[in-house]
């Protein structure tokens, strides 16, 4: 069996490159009308909708800050207006400011919760009503799938990135939470948890000696890419997932294994 978004309409934040970008154009393969949202590269989410376009899928790039609640709300009512309806919810923006934690700022720890915390919520809360506003739509199962992306440091500590830590452990049970107060309406609400994923931002971080060196954390013994998230995403939001609620689904080689204790620590 096929997954497929047929008939569906998906928003992906934060979908101008590395993980949004994979997942908006898998979904786009797999059928789903996309909305590409970004909030600075409007040219990468522009040329994003265009691939998906080009592949003969339906796309729009729509800008949009999901730390602030006019501009999500505004992102779904222009979604709604051009596709008609919302089935799917990939909240996907996250951003990363290090620093240890006595010199982190304040300014540092809000712009993290803020984009990666209060977006999400905010953006699962707009999905929510936008899902009970509309009639029950036949493209799925479900009234509507909502996908978190969370990070294997929702159970990870990662010192020197502690406002990093707590906005993705706040997204665990945020998410958990959430999937608890409506199932009963068929709106199913599930995360995934990435581990390293090589993409052009981390570059730096994933190939030659230090790409060697993070892979004493990976059992599997490769690091992972951009497709490895889109092929689960793609799975968690389809029907073929139907009865998956409430869960994190972890893509990470082994990264949460604690490799460190192979060898008994």
């Amino acid at each position: 069996m096929e997954c497929r978004l047929d008939g569906q309409v998906a928003i992906v934040t934060g979908a101008s490159s590395g993980l949004g970008e994979a997942i908006a154009l898998l979904f786009g393969k797999a059928g789903a009308s996309v909305v590409v949202n970004y909030h600075g590269n409007r040219d990468s989410a522009e040329d994003v909708a265009e691939r998906i376009r080009a592949d003969n899928g339906r796309a729009i790039a729509i800008r949009a800050d999901v730390g602030e609640e006019a501009a999500v709300s505004a992102l779904f009512a222009r979604t709604t207006e051009h596709f008609g309806a919302v089935d799917i919810l990939v909240a996907n923006s996250g951003i990363q400011q290090d620093a240890s934690l006595s010199e982190m700022t304040l300014q540092q720890w809000q712009a993290v919760i803020d984009t990666n915390l209060t977006g999400q919520f905010l953006c699962m809360k707009e999905a929510i009503r936008q899902f009970r506003a509309q009639s029950q739509r036949s493209a799925s199962r479900a009234r509507g799938k909502i996908l978190c992306m969370s990070s294997v440091h929702d159970v990870i500590p990662w010192a020197g990135h502690v406002n990093y830590a707590a906005s993705k452990g706040g997204t665990a049970m945020l998410m958990k939470s959430v999937a608890q107060e409506v199932a009963a309406e068929g709106i199913r609400v599930n995360a995934i948890a990435p581990g390293a994923i090589r993409t052009a931002i981390n570059a730096e971080n994933t190939e030659g000696e230090a790409g060697q060196r993070l892979l004493q954390l990976i059992p599997y013994g490769r690091i992972g890419v951009t497709e490895d998230v889109a092929r689960a995403a793609l799975f968690l939001v389809s029907d073929m997932a139907d009865y998956v609620v409430g869960t994190t689904l972890y893509v990470d080689g082994g990264m949460t294994l604690y490799p460190g204790f192979r060898n008994n620590g």
